[in-house]
């Protein structure tokens, strides 16, 4: 059962290990996968200071395609190996940038972002979309804010009933 509650600031770790607890009960004993995207997005959203964008991109082919969010609008379509959303599923793992500018081939969907934290999603070790967190601050992820995001994609994608479908195409399940 989801019961919203104020989190403290004090230790990052104590926060997102509370944020986790929030997601899961959000999340439990939904199996849709935009719908618990769209619950998702808004609770990063709605908790994590200082953002300007959350949200999800889904992988189809070779792209990544807009998802769920919250925030302004965002670019529709980002290339696999583009951008930080698509150096994220090349890589298969995190990506965090403290100033966006510095990140060659960044894709500016909003000119006010200065730093950005994209957390690929996996299942059955493939990566079928990221999280994409925004910031206007330069700095505003460090290393805590990665693992607490990598905890929240892993319940999300625990969660959902995303499974795979030939060339690596997403589809759904309701198992």
């Amino acid at each position: 059962m989801f019961i919203e509650k104020a989190i403290r600031h004090d230790s990052k770790p104590e926060f997102y290990n509370e944020l986790a607890d929030q997601l899961k009960g959000l999340l439990g004993g939904e199996r849709d996968p935009i719908a618990n995207a769209a619950n998702t997005s808004a609770l990063i959203f709605q908790m994590l200071p200082n953002l300007n964008w959350a949200g999800f991109y889904f992988r189809q082919e070779n792209e990544l395609v807009l998802g769920p969010f919250q925030g302004k609008p965002a670019c529709v379509r980002i290339a696999v190996g583009r951008g930080v959303c698509g150096t994220a599923v090349e890589r298969m793992r995190s990506v965090l940038v403290e100033d966006v500018h510095a990140f060659p081939g960044h894709i500016a969907c909003d000119a006010a972002s200065r730093s950005e934290l994209v957390v690929p999603l996996l299942r059955d070790g493939s990566v079928f979309g990221v999280i994409d967190l925004d910031s206007p601050l330069p700095s505003r992820f460090d290393r805590n804010d990665q693992a607490g995001i990598e905890t929240l994609a892993a319940i999300y994608s625990a969660s959902s009933g995303w499974v795979r479908h030939g060339r690596g195409r997403p589809g759904v399940t309701h198992a």
